[in-house]
Parts: structure tokens; C-alpha cells; sequence
């Protein structure tokens, strides 16, 4: 049943309300709490209950935080790599190519240079090398190191990792694994087949940082101190959001504490990068996942590998600022060339259907380096798992993205063992594979099938999902501040949407190049402005600016905006539709 009767919005798509289960969850939690009802909701949305309310809006590291040997192979691991710093080894760190790699890769870099070494980094270029350690590249770096440690990558990798025969070998990684691990020295994995999967919501980042808690207890127990962690923990937050984490349990203490320790400015490569991505206030979990995020990945897809983890490693506020406007070019590169991918990527998926479990499109020289987030525009835009695919020759390298409650790595894995799949792996929400040309159809049709059976495609492809209704008034700063207390908000968590219901237009202006903003209200009380990115060629900006009087239905996020050193609210416009 849809919200507020919009079964069709300007967007096409149907509105849908709280559960009656959810709004008396949030009216107990009210009248026990007194919290606000908007942030009750919230809440109750996420499956807080009362009782649990308070320790939820203040999440803390110490209470949430697991011990690093309930996974296997840590202790082996942490020992390994103290043995190495105390014996001055030479160390490589072989890291993949995105925002988690990256982080990953700092990590250590930093950690081990506050030990006093320098460790060599390896990032695989995507194109010439592909995903995770290679046979070549291994060899190499165990014939000049006595240690590699491979970062968000490693754990399928048993041909390379064969290679390194001269170098002891220590995966970290979030991957899924295989029925067989890697001839390393450790594996350290979340996401192994043999582990409890109580950790499987951890990034290769944090991963990592478990590992470097294990070193400074090893340390500890000998009477050593190692560096601060607790400042490295704005890497953690970067790589957790970046890489679509679910912000549940204890990635929410990493995201939180690490936000406020990114707001000390102090990690001269993520200055570097908040100053070219026009970051003026402080920092949240949307600026790490749309501002920060794509900039660092913007070396992985369409420039130099190595460009993002450099930045995130470096300690010369100078050559930070080189490699964060680098990358900044980089990123505005990567956005023309993902327009004309997506355009047509969008118009094949849209020829085959959209409201198949799965959404898929191939074509020929599409760049490897913008077939992820194309196919994570097309699972936005359908809320069903999307694959986009490039094709050079008989073999095509493709990226998918998932939505929640549908597991794409496992079924990405499947796919690979049944032989559909040149190969391919990853984690719930994301995936790669490679695939043979002759087989491309045969791998989809199965991939939707599987799909199909963990519920993908069994809700509307436009639905869109809302906390309840707010009028103009109560959308003050004070409740976006309070509202923000049940974040970070992100993948497993998603932000609280508000509806304002049969509002009058006052006010409508194209800001930049396809903005609208606008100013809205019931007539009787307080307006409240809203901006609309990209929406302004749109219908759903048409038929705003050309209100010719009408009201509408409203829907969308509350935002702080600052300007000129004062806070007022503005909503983040979404979607609209006639009230009458």
C-alpha cells in the first residue's frame, strides 16, 4: 500500500510508509525515552529498542570493539610481522586498488614508519594486471622482501601466492574465501568458509587495524609500545564507508570515532583531499562515501594505481596537496567517462527489463575502471543487483554492486566454480568476474537465477522507503543534530527519509548547471528550503518550477547547511508528487 496515496511520483516511484509495528515501536520509545518522535522512529526503523536506545546513540569502541584472536590465523599473523619489524625485514605490501586497499596499505605504511622502516607498496594496475596478486609480481617482490603483506586481496589468489616462494606471505583480506586457502604463511579473513561469519560486516581496513590491536598487545606483553591507533582510525572510517560496510555494531564506533578524528586534520593526505573536494564543515559519513571516496578510487580506474594509497600514506603536506589535486583531475576524468558508459549501459538494461531479479548490461571498450559504479547507478536506479560488463575481445571484465539481504560475492563465487565464469569473487555487496564472450548470456541467466532465490526483484524497482511526515517548523537544527546521534548512516543503515505532506511552492531557481532549489510550506507556519542535484531537465524539476500554484507531496533527507558561518535546515530533495 502506498504512503500518502503516491503510488506514482514525478520519478515513478511508489512511496511507502512505516510498518504499523514500526510507528508503535517508536511510540513506546517516545513515551519511554523522551527522545523525538522523528528520531524515535529512526530508531525503531534500525530494530533499536528501548532499553537499548541510549548505548546505541553513543556508540563506544571499548564496548564494541572484538578481540582480533577470535579470528583465525591473527595471533600467527601479528606475530609475523612483529618479527619482521624487530629483525628490520624487508617488507611489501600488496594492496587492491580501491579506497579499502588504499586505506589498508596506510595503514601499515604508517604504522611501520613510526616503527622507523619503510615498506615498498604494490598496487596492480587494473588493466594490465587485474584484480589481486599475480604470479609475475609476487616472484618479483619476494625476491628483493622477506615479507609481503597482500591487503584486500589475497585470499583466492593461490597460484600467485605459490609464486612468492622466497618471501613468507600474510593475507588480510574480507573477500569471500574458496574451499581451500592460499598457501600463506596466514590468512586473515573474516570471511573465510571456516569462520564464524560473526565478522563478516568488516572491511579489509578494519581487518587490518584488528591486526595492528593484536601487534600492540604482542607488544605490550613485552614491555614495548607501539604507535597511537586510536589516530589511525580515520582510515578505517574512510575504508568502512567507502567500501559499502554495513554500518551495524562495531563499523559504527569505527565510523564515528574515526569522523572525529578526521576533524583534527591532522593526515596530511586526507587534508590534501578535503581541500580540493571543497570540505568546509565537518566531516560525515555522505562526505567520506561521495566527496572523498570516488577521489581516491579515481587513480584505480583511470590513472595511476598507486595515486590513492600514496595520498592516504603520505606525511608531506606538500606532496599530499600534489597527489590530492591529481586525483581530483583524475575524478573529473572518470566522471566523463562513466556519463557516456552509463548512458549506454542504462539504455541495454532498460531494452532487457528492468524488474528481472538482476540488471545487467555489456558492450564493447567500456573502461574496466567505470564499470563499478555504473553498476551501482543502475542498482539505484532499480533497487536489484546490477552487473556492467567491458568487453576487449572474446573476454569481458565486469563489476556488480547488490542491494541489502542479497549475497553477490557468494553467488558470484558459485558461478566461477561452475564454470560460467573466467573467475570472480568478492563480498555481499560488490563483486567482479571475468568472463568468456560465448558464455556471457548463460553466466546472466543463472546469476539472476540465483539471485532470484535470495529475494532479489521481489520489491517494486521504484520504491521508495520513508520514516514518516515532518512539517516545515520541527525540521530545526537541533533535530538534525539529534537525528545524526543514530548514525553513521550508510549500506545496512540507511539515512531516515521524511515526507512533507500538501506543501505550497514559494520560491523555485536553477542553481548551477541542473540544480533546483526551492522553497516550500503549508502556508500557516514556517518554509523550509530544498535543493534538488541534478534534477532540474528532470520531470520531477519541471514540474516544480512550473508549479503554477499547485501543492505537493515532498520527500527527502534533512541537511545542515552552512553559509556565512550561520546553520539553517534544507531538505535534500528526492522526490515529489501532486497532492491533490
Amino acid at each position: 500500500m502506498s504512503y500518502l496515496g503516491v503510488a506514482r511520483s514525478l520519478t515513478g516511484r511508489r512511496w511507502i510508509g512505516p510498518t504499523p509495528d514500526t510507528d508503535r515501536l517508536a511510540e513506546a520509545m517516545a513515551q519511554d525515552t523522551t527522545l523525538p518522535r522523528p528520531l524515535c522512529q529512526t530508531l525503531a526503523r534500525l530494530g533499536v529498542t528501548s532499553s537499548d536506545a541510549a548505548a546505541y546513540l553513543d556508540p563506544k569502541l571499548r564496548d564494541l570493539m572484538p578481540d582480533p584472536r577470535s579470528l583465525k590465523d591473527m595471533e600467527t599473523a601479528a606475530a609475523r610481522f612483529l618479527q619482521a619489524v624487530e629483525r628490520r625485514e624487508k617488507i611489501a605490501v600488496f594492496a587492491d586498488y580501491d579506497v579499502d586497499g588504499g586505506a589498508s596499505a596506510a595503514l601499515l605504511i604508517d604504522w611501520l614508519r613510526q616503527m622507523g622502516l619503510n615498506a615498498t607498496l604494490y598496487v596492480p594496475d587494473r588493466i594490465d594486471e587485474g584484480y589481486g596478486p599475480n604470479a609475475p609480481a609476487m616472484a618479483e617482490l619476494a625476491a628483493a622482501h622477506d615479507l609481503i603483506l597482500c591487503v584486500d586481496c589475497g585470499t583466492l589468489s593461490h597460484e600467485a601466492l605459490a609464486a612468492a616462494t622466497a618471501a613468507d606471505v600474510v593475507v588480510l583480506d574480507h573477500h569471500l574465501g574458496g574451499e581451500t586457502l592460499p598457501p600463506a604463511l596466514a590468512v586473515v579473513n573474516p570471511n573465510r568458509q571456516d569462520e564464524s561469519g560473526d565478522l563478516s560486516h568488516l572491511c579489509a581496513a578494519a581487518v587490518v587495524f584488528l591486526m595492528l590491536v593484536e601487534a600492540g598487545r604482542q607488544l605490550r606483553d613485552a614491555g614495548r609500545q607501539g604507535p597511537d591507533l586510536m589516530a589511525m582510525l580515520d582510515l578505517v572510517a574512510l575504508a568502512t564507508v567507502a567500501d559499502v560496510a554495513p554500518l551495524r555494531d562495531v563499523n559504527r564506533a569505527f565510523v564515528r570515532t574515526g569522523l572525529a578524528v578526521m576533524g583534527q586534520r591532522r593526515r596530511p593526505g586526507l587534508v590534501a583531499l578535503g581541500d580540493v573536494s571543497r570540505l568546509d564543515t565537518a566531516p560525515t559519513a555522505y562526505h567520506l562515501g561521495f566527496l572523498l571516496g570516488p577521489r581516491v578510487n579515481a587513480g584505480g580506474r583511470v590513472g595511476r594505481a598507486d595515486l590513492g594509497a600514496r595520498l592516504l600514506a603520505c606525511n608531506d603536506p606538500a606532496e599530499a596537496v600534489s597527489l590530492a589535486e591529481k586525483l581530483d583531475e583524475l575524478n573529473t576524468e572518470r566522471r566523463d567517462v562513466e556519463t557516456s558508459v552509463r548512458a549506454a549501459a542504462l539504455d541495454q538494461a532498460e531494452e532487457r527489463g528492468l524488474d528481472a531479479p538482476l540488471v545487467w548490461a555489456a558492450g564493447e571498450g567500456w573502461h574496466p575502471g567505470v564499470v563499478g559504479i555504473v553498476a551501482s547507478r543502475l542498482k539505484e536506479a532499480t533497487n536489484r543487483p546490477a552487473i556492467v560488463i567491458g568487453f576487449d575481445g572474446d573476454e569481458g571484465k565486469g563489476s556488480g554492486r547488490s542491494v541489502s539481504g542479497v549475497d553477490l560475492g557468494h553467488a558470484i563465487q558459485r558461478l566461477a566454480a561452475e564454470g560460467l565464469l573466467l573467475k570472480g569473487g568478492g563480498h555481499r555487496m560488490a563483486a567482479g568476474l571475468t568472463v568468456a564472450r560465448d558464455k556471457l548470456d548463460a553466466a546472466m541467466t543463472r546469476l539472476s537465477d540465483l539471485l532470484a532465490r535470495q529475494g532479489a526483484g521481489s520489491s517494486g524497482p521504484a520504491d521508495l522507503a520513508l520514516d514518516g511526515l515532518l512539517m516545515p517548523g520541527a525540521a530545526t537544527p537541533e533535530l538534525v543534530d539529534q537525528i545524526e546521534q543514530a548514525g553513521p548512516f550508510g549500506a545496512g543503515a540507511p539515512g531516515p527519509r521524511y515526507a512533507f505532506s500538501d506543501m505550497g511552492i514559494t520560491f523555485a531557481k536553477r542553481v548551477g548547471e541542473s540544480h533546483l532549489k526551492i522553497r516550500f510550506g503549508d502556508g500557516t507556519g514556517p518554509s523550509l528550503d530544498a535543493i534538488a542535484f541534478g534534477a532540474y531537465d528532470t520531470a520531477l524539476g519541471q514540474a516544480l518550477e512550473q508549479h503554477g500554484g499547485a501543492r505537493f507531496h515532498l520527500a527527502g533527507r534533512l541537511d545542515i547547511n552552512t553559509w556565512g558561518g550561520r546553520q539553517t535546515v534544507q531538505l535534500r530533495l528526492e522526490d515529489a508528487a501532486p497532492a491533490a
